[in-house]
């Protein structure tokens, strides 16, 4: 370190920093889903006989949100391709779309923990309790919703992603497009 605190001689960064996100990483959508799915094996079982069945309407929401983040995640990937007849897009919408995923990914991580805790204890406990049975399958369609929410945000996420340009390509020792 320097007198500046910032990096010695060698330690320097080549280039300018670029701010930027980092790819969701899959491990913590899975470890988010594994704590929400104890906490909501947990929260059900010990307090059910005080809550109201689940209904169908949070799985639908889920299951639209990620129509909707599919549908924007082609017509992004095929914008930042520069297919033809896609157009251009906004760079900021871009930015905007990627918060969104990761958002999008990791909501959706937490929601099917907790949908696939609760759908655990339904189908256990179907056999002795008449509203578990009940509850199974607004369960299983919330851990679908929410499974396609996680798949669709990842795949926003990617969509999202700009190819290097040459000029990157250069700096980081791959030879220039059309050079062997």
């Amino acid at each position: 370190m320097n007198p500046t605190g910032g990096p010695s001689g060698g330690d320097r960064p080549r280039g300018p920093v670029r701010p930027g996100l980092r790819p969701t990483a899959i491990a913590s959508l899975v470890v988010a889903a594994a704590v929400a799915g104890f906490l909501g094996w947990w929260f059900i079982r010990t307090n059910y006989g005080n809550l109201p069945d689940l209904n169908w309407l949070p799985g639908l929401t889920l299951t639209g949100l990620a129509v909707v983040e599919a549908v924007a995640a082609q017509n992004t990937r095929a914008k930042v391709e520069r297919r033809a007849g896609s157009g251009r897009i906004n760079p900021l919408l871009v930015a905007r779309y990627a918060v969104l995923a990761k958002a999008s990914s990791l909501g959706g991580a937490i929601f099917a923990g907790a949908y696939g805790g609760i759908a655990v204890w339904a189908i256990s406990e179907r056999s002795f309790l008449r509203a578990a049975e009940a509850n199974v399958a607004p369960a299983i369609a919330g851990l679908v919703g929410a499974v396609a929410l996680t798949v669709a945000g990842l795949f926003l996420e990617r969509s999202c992603r700009v190819p290097p340009s040459e000029d990157e390509e250069n700096d980081q020792g791959a030879p220039p497009s059309g050079h062997r």
